[in-house]
C-alpha cells in the first residue's frame, strides 16, 4: 500500500518496530510535552490564589475577575474542534513550540497589566497555547510510543497537570504574599520561555523506526483532513465515550473545583481551610489513579469494564459523600480520596476515542473527546441554580443568601444522577481490546 493509504498506518508488521517504547528517547519526548501540560494547568488555576489582589490591582467586583479567568475557557474550549486537525496535519513539535510561546508571552502580559482589558486579553493566549497540551501529549504518544502505552500515558499526563494545581494551589500562594501578584505571574512566564527552546529542540515528529506514523497526515490535503473529521464527528462510538467521560469528570469539576468546599463547611462544620484540604484530596486520589487506571487497562487489554466499575464506584462513594451524617474526618478523607481514584477511569475515554478513529487523525479524535468532556465545566453554574431554586428566603444582614445543608444536597443530586448515566452508557460501548481501528482493518 501507498503512504496515502490510512490502512497502512498501522499494519500489523510494523509492530515489532515498537521497541522504542523501551528506550529512554520517546518518554522524553512525550514527557517533555506533558511537563507543559502540568504548566499549563497551573496557569489555569493561578487566578484562584490571588482574588484580593486583582481586586485591589484593577479596581473590580468579584463577578470582572470570574471572567478575567474565564477568558482562558474562552479561547480553550473552541479551540478543541481544531488543535486536533492542526497537529494531525503540521505534526507537534512546531504546533507545541507556538503553544507554549503564547502561554508565556500571555503570562508575562498579564504580569505588566495595568488595565484590565489586557490582562484579558492575557489570560485569553494563554488559553490559546493551553489547548493545544494534552492534545499534543497524546499525538506524541501515537507517533513514538506502541498503542497498548496509550492509556497509561493519558494516566500519567491527567497525574502532572493534577501537580501542577496541586503547586498551584500551595506554592504560589506563598509567592503571592512574599513577592506580590505581578512578580509571580512573571516568574511563571520566564519558565514557558525556558520551555520553549527546549520543545523545539527536543520533541521530534518522526519516529525513526516508524516515520510514516508522523508524515502521512502532512502528505494529504486539508480537504482530505476535513473528511476524515467529519468521520470522528458522526461516529456514535466516540459520542457515547466523550459522554461516559464528560458525566465521569462532572462530579470532580463541580464539586472539587466550585462547591465542595461550602457543602463540607455546612455538612461537617469545618473551617474554610479544613473543608478545602479535604476536596483537594479528591485531586490527589486522580494523581495517584489515573496512570493506575491507564496502566491496569493496557495491561488486560479492556477499555470497557474499567470505565463500568470506576464509574460504578465513584456513583456510591458520591452517595456517601453527599448523604452521609456524622462520619469521622478520617472517613469523609477516605472517601474523597477514593472518589478522585475511581474516577481517574476516565483517563481511559482518551485511549478509546484514539482507538474508534483512524491514525490520520488521531488528534483530531482525542480532542473532540476533550471538548466533549471540557463541557462538563457548565454545569457549575446549573447547580448555583438549582440552589436558588431550593433557598428558603434566609438573608444575612449583609443581604447574602443563607442556603441550608438540605439546599446544598438537592443541588448536588445532580452528580450521582452524572455517575449513573455514565454506568448505563459505558454499556454501549464496544471493546475495542486496545487496538486501534487501523489494526483491526
Amino acid at each position: 500500500m501507498s503512504s496515502g493509504d490510512p490502512q497502512s498506518v498501522f499494519d500489523k508488521s510494523t509492530h515489532s518496530n515498537f521497541n522504542t517504547a523501551f528506550t529512554l528517547l520517546p518518554w522524553i519526548i512525550c514527557g517533555l510535552a506533558a511537563v507543559f501540560y502540568c504548566y499549563e494547568y497551573l496557569l489555569r488555576i493561578s487566578p484562584s490564589v490571588m482574588v484580593p489582589q486583582l481586586r485591589a490591582a484593577f479596581g473590580v467586583a468579584d463577578v470582572a475577575l470570574g471572567s478575567l479567568s474565564a477568558f482562558y475557557f474562552y479561547a480553550y474550549t473552541p479551540m478543541q474542534l481544531i488543535v486536533g486537525v492542526i497537529l494531525d496535519k503540521h505534526g507537534p513539535r512546531k504546533i507545541l513550540t507556538v503553544a507554549v510561546l503564547a502561554c508565556a508571552i500571555g503570562t508575562t502580559l498579564f504580569a505588566f497589566s495595568d488595565v484590565f482589558w489586557m490582562a484579558c486579553l492575557g489570560r485569553f493566549l494563554i488559553g490559546f497555547g493551553s489547548a493545544f497540551a494534552f492534545v499534543g501529549v497524546l499525538k506524541l504518544a501515537t507517533i513514538w510510543l506502541p498503542p497498548d502505552k496509550f492509556a497509561m500515558i493519558s494516566g500519567l499526563t491527567t497525574t502532572l497537570g493534577m501537580v501542577g494545581a496541586i503547586f498551584g494551589q500551595n506554592v504560589l500562594v506563598n509567592l503571592v504574599h512574599r513577592i506580590g501578584w505581578s512578580d509571580t505571574i512573571l516568574y511563571s512566564g520566564l519558565f514557558g520561555f525556558v520551555l520553549v527552546p527546549l520543545i523545539a529542540w527536543i520533541v521530534k515528529d518522526v519516529n525513526p523506526e516508524n516515520p510514516h506514523l508522523a508524515t502521512h497526515a502532512n502528505d494529504v490535503s486539508y480537504r482530505k483532513v476535513f473528511l476524515e473529521v467529519k468521520k470522528v464527528i458522526f461516529n456514535q462510538q466516540i459520542w457515547i465515550n466523550g459522554l461516559v467521560g464528560g458525566l465521569i469528570m462532572l462530579p470532580t469539576t463541580v464539586f472539587a473545583e466550585l462547591w465542595g468546599v461550602p457543602f463540607l463547611e455546612l455538612q461537617h462544620g469545618y473551617s474554610s481551610t479544613h473543608a478545602a484540604f479535604a476536596v483537594s484530596l479528591i485531586f490527589v486520589g486522580w494523581a495517584v489513579g489515573s496512570p493506575l487506571a491507564g496502566l491496569m487497562s493496557d495491561k488486560f487489554k479492556r477499555r470497557k469494564r474499567p470505565l463500568m466499575i470506576g464509574s460504578f464506584l465513584a456513583l456510591l462513594l458520591m452517595i456517601v459523600i453527599i448523604y452521609g451524617q456524622g462520619l469521622p474526618n478520617w472517613l469523609i478523607y477516605t472517601l474523597l480520596f477514593a472518589f478522585g481514584v475511581a474516577s481517574s477511569v476516565e483517563v481511559i475515554c482518551f485511549a478509546v476515542g484514539r482507538e474508534n478513529a483512524p491514525f490520520t487523525v488521531a488528534a483530531t479524535a482525542v480532542a473532540f473527546t476533550n471538548l466533549v468532556v471540557v463541557i462538563a465545566g457548565l454545569f457549575q453554574p446549573i447547580v448555583g441554580k438549582l440552589l436558588d431554586l431550593s433557598w428558603d428566603g434566609t438573608l444575612l444582614d449583609e443581604g447574602l443568601r443563607v442556603y441550608r445543608l438540605e439546599d446544598y444536597q438537592i443541588a448536588l443530586t445532580l452528580l450521582p444522577i452524572s455517575l449513573f448515566l455514565a454506568c448505563i452508557l459505558s454499556f454501549f460501548l464496544k471493546e475495542t481490546y486496545c487496538k486501534p481501528i487501523d489494526e483491526k482493518n
